[in-house]
This record gives structure tokens, sequence and C-alpha cells, in this order.
């Protein structure tokens, strides 16, 4: 019988906030992160990682701590619509936003599936599904590492959820790492919009502490009188209604079509965008505040941060020691091309948050990729969470596809033709984009 009680949720929350305000004090007086521009959150997720039962032992998260990020990811997303600006500017960076985001992730599935078949499998008689570990735990992230994982040992190929897992916590560890060294190099650089120089930060964004109380921004306006129902109440009221009913679809959905694993956090943003839609027919667009809610939205944020990276458990595979330093170093390299060179010659506005989220979801996560994103532009004003919002409803189908499509052809034995289709797919989507901009901005100078 399953011993998890309400009250290890209790315990859980109550963790992992201590370690979010001792993230924030830490911001506040230790200089190192301060110049580092370390969020809360991450710090918070170290030391959870550090301290839980994975590592030290200290702190005993509850057995299914883990499971939060995929309600609180969902979270994220379902609050997202209600913050959204549905103009024609915003439409027009989500089809770019869905080309790159496409390209990005059948290209880096393609070309390593091809690599661990071509380099890997003969020169250090590693499986032929080799390479293809790097994208399932790069881009896809622990929950795809599980999913395909778990078919492969299923089949008989037991090494893949430990290597798939591996490649996790390695792409996990570089996304941070990798985004706070982008975050200091791009506002040396001045390519930040949102993120002034760093020796011109403010002391707020240094240390993280508003001190002055006539400096402290509003959160959000209030659209109902406490008489009936506090603000705050009911902005979260709407977003558990939204999870609630996004959750409901989901099992629907999965038990119709049990090969199909539709993400909780997809459907929430279509639930949500629904939400939306039923607002204006009943002509109270302005029921909800956006600024409000997106409050809800970053505080969400923060905790799935934290959760996240509290959560990893690494799996060092010591028998693929050598081919695996090999592939995650090809690995990182491929990403900071996409991030130097393509980034840079896809997106016309704001590259720079672009490509630093999607560093942070070509090497872990989209959750990961939320989380860099938060240290180069903190009060999410750049648009590229909107953006990418909007476009994850063309781009779900790939990624389904993806996870499903790999272990079939892992299984078939045609990893080839898988990495080869996923490979010629996601260019014919990056080059485009790369050449019409180069024209436009021919045709303005």
């Amino acid at each position: 019988m399953d011993g998890y009680t309400p009250f290890d949720i209790l315990m859980d929350i109550g963790w992992i906030s201590l370690l979010l305000i001792i993230g924030n004090l830490m911001r506040r007086f230790i200089p190192w992160f301060q110049k580092l521009l370390i969020p809360a959150p991450i710090t918070a997720g170290l030391l959870g990682l550090l301290l839980g039962p994975n590592a030290l032992g200290i702190i005993q998260f509850s057995e299914h701590f883990g499971d939060y990020a995929t309600i609180l990811i969902a979270a994220v997303f379902g609050a997202l619509p209600f913050t959204m600006d549905f103009d024609a500017k915003v439409r027009q960076r989500a089809r770019t936003m869905w080309s790159y985001s496409v390209g990005m992730y059948l290209t880096q599935w393609g070309f390593f599936a091809l690599l661990g078949v071509i380099l890997f499998a003969p020169l250090f008689n590693t499986p032929d599904w080799f390479g293809i570990m790097l994208p399932v735990g790069f881009v896809g992230g622990f929950g795809v590492a599980a999913a395909v994982g778990g078919a492969l040992d299923s089949a008989g190929m037991t090494e893949a959820t430990s290597l798939g897992f591996t490649a996790a916590a390695v792409g996990m560890f570089s996304a941070i790492v990798g985004g706070v060294i982008f975050a200091r190099w791009g506002s040396k650089k001045g390519h930040t919009n949102e993120l002034p120089a760093l020796d011109k930060l403010p002391e707020d964004m240094r240390t993280g502490i508003i001190s002055l109380p006539g400096q402290r921004p509003s959160v959000g306006r209030a659209t109902t009188s406490p008489s009936s129902i506090e603000p705050i109440a009911l902005h979260v009221a709407a977003l558990a209604v939204t999870l609630f009913l996004a959750n409901i679809l989901t099992n629907w959905v999965n038990d119709a079509f049990p090969a199909l694993s539709f993400p909780l956090f997809a459907m929430a943003f279509l639930v949500g965008l629904a939400g939306v839609g039923v607002l204006h027919l009943i002509k109270a667009p302005h029921y909800l505040d956006t600024k409000l809610m997106g409050s809800v939205s970053g505080a969400s944020t923060d905790f799935l941060v934290a959760v996240g990276i509290a959560s990893i458990v690494p799996a060092v595979v010591a028998t693929y020691i050598v081919p695996l330093i090999i592939l995650f170093v090809v690995g990182l390299a491929f990403c900071l091309v996409l991030f130097f060179y393509v980034a840079p010659r896809v997106f016309e506005y704001g590259w720079f948050e672009r490509a630093v989220f999607s560093w942070g979801w070509a090497t872990a996560s989209v959750a990961t990729g939320i989380a860099v994103l938060k240290i180069v532009d903190p009060e999410q004003k750049s648009g590229t969470l909107e953006e990418f919002g909007m476009a994850y409803v063309g781009f779900a189908p790939f990624e389904i596809a993806a996870a499903i499509l790999a272990p079939i052809a892992i299984i078939a034995g045609l990893v080839w033709l898988f990495g080869g289709v996923a490979l010629i797919g996601g260019l014919a989507l990056l080059i485009p984009p790369m050449i019409w901009l180069k024209k436009s901005k021919a045709k303005a100078s």
C-alpha cells in the first residue's frame, strides 16, 4: 500500500520553499552569486539535489517528488494563454519559432542517430542506437528518457534507460552552467534586450531584493472584490480548473490512443487557449488580469525549476564512459553551433533571449529552457515563451512522433532510416529562414 499522504506533499513543498528562500538570501548576501546572476530556483534545486536522498540524504523527499514537475510545467503553460497578446507580430514570430524549434529538434535526433551508426558502432562497438541516446536525454529530457528507455528495456536493451538518464543529467548541468555563462557574455556584448549590461545593473537585479518600498512594482490588478472572492484565489482557481480539465482530456486521449502519450503541459496550453476563447465569447475578456496571471505562472516556474533540478537521478554507466564523453562533447558542440551560428540568422528580433531558451531546451528540456531564460529575461518581456507557446501547438506532433518512432525504429533495426529522415526534415526547416532573413537584411541595407 502506498503510504503517500497530503502531509508528504506539505513536507515536499516545505523543503523546496525553504530552499527557495535560502537561494534568494544567498543571491542577496554572496557576491559570487550576484556576479553569476544565479536565480534562486536554480540554487534551490542544486541544494535539493545535494542534500536530497540521491546524494547526502539529509533531506528525504517523498517517492513522488519528481512527479510535481509534470504538474508545474503544465501550470506554466496553462497560464500562458491568459497572459498572451495575440497580435499579428506575435503570430509572425511564432511561425519563426516553430520553424526553428522543429528544425532544431529533428536535426539533433537525426544527426546523432546517424552518428551512432556511422561512427560509434564501428569505432567503439556500441549498439547502433547508442547515438540516439543523446537527443533522448538532451532535447528530450528525463521524461523522454524514461519513455524511450522503458520501451527499449522491455525489448531487451537494458542499458538504454541508464544511458538516457545519464545524457539527461549531463544535459541539465550543461544547460545551467552554459546559461549563466551566456548571460554574462550577452550582457557584456550588449546582446540582451531585457537585461542591462552587468556593470550597469541596478542593485535589485544584482541582489534579487527590492529594498525600497516605493520601488516595488505591482504584481497585478484586482479584478474582483474581496467581499466576493480574493483576486489571487480567483486566478489560482482559474489555473487549477485549466489543469483539472487538461488532465481529464489528457487521460482520455492517452486511453483512447495508448501509443500517443500526449503530454499534460501541451493539453493545458490548449485548454488555456479555449478558456481565453470562452472569456471573449461571453464578452468578459478582462475577467482575469494578465499581469496577475503572469505572476502566478512565474511562481509556478520558480517551483518547477527547483523541483526539476532537485529530482535529478543521474545514472553513470562506466562501461560506456569513453564513447559517452565523446558523445557529450559532440552534443554540446552541436548545441553551441545552434546558439552562435543558427539562432542569430533565424531570429530577426531578440535572437539572444530565444537562443538562450533554445540552448536550455536543446541540452535538457523545455523546463530547463525556461529556467535559463529567466536569467536573461527575468520578467519574461521578450515574448519568447508566448511565441513558443503558440508554436508548440504545431510542434507537439513532431515531439510525440519522435518519442514514438525512435524505439520502433531501433527495435526494427532502422536507426539509419529514422536518422536520415529526421536530419533532412530538420535542415529543410532551419535553412530557409536563414536565407530569408539574410535577404531581408540585404534589402533593408
